[in-house]
């Protein structure tokens, strides 16, 4: 099928990401300028905000990725309460860090397949002294969206993958995929409530 929606514009990602999780979740994805940062509300932002860097879509889709793998106390702490070393990593800096970054960049993947979109894996560390397999890294990457495809997704990683497949790949118009959305989110919340 041919994709003729509007390709790939923040304002649509950002719509169905905020459609199908803003009432239940209270976050927001939001454009930034500088680098990533996800900030939990406060005084000031009465709401959860994923920013993403530069205006870029992938950066958005990676960093919804985060989001949805980080539980309820992680969402709770800047970054969910992780550390990130800049570029320039040594090796066993580079080593934690692909680590971490398998799943997240696992479901960006799928993200951007159902989007229609080309995924590129980030090994991110441009200044560092250490040389970086990236083949390795994607084949990691890659079983691990495979194993998301057999084992299923997380919950919200299922519902804004289906949101967007729907939007993009089946062309439904954006309120239609934001309920599509909301409603694999909504059925899969009742199912794990006894």
């Amino acid at each position: 099928m041919s994709i003729t929606q509007p390709l790939w514009t923040l304002g649509e990602v950002i719509a169905l990401f905020d459609g199908v999780f803003f009432e239940r979740y209270q976050t927001r994805l939001v454009k930034g300028e500088d680098e990533p940062l996800y900030r939990p509300a406060d005084e000031q932002t009465p709401y959860h905000q994923i920013i993403f860097a530069h205006g870029f879509f992938a950066s958005a889709l990676h960093e919804i990725s985060h989001w949805c793998i980080a539980g309820a106390e992680r969402r709770k702490q800047e970054d969910y309460g992780y550390w990130y070393l800049p570029d320039g990593r040594n090796a066993e800096q580079q080593l934690a860090f692909e680590k971490a970054e398998i799943a997240p960049q696992a479901l960006e993947s799928l993200f951007a397949d159902a989007s229609g979109r080309e995924f590129h894996v980030s090994v991110d560390n441009l200044g560092g002294d250490v040389a970086v397999d990236r083949d390795a890294f994607a084949e990691k990457v890659s079983a691990r969206a495979a194993y998301y495809r057999e084992q299923g997704l997380p919950l919200r990683a299922n519902a804004f993958c289906w949101a967007l497949a729907r939007y993009y790949r089946h062309q439904d118009p954006l309120e239609a995929a934001i309920r599509q959305g909301k409603a694999i989110l909504d059925k899969s919340l009742q199912d794990a409530d006894p």
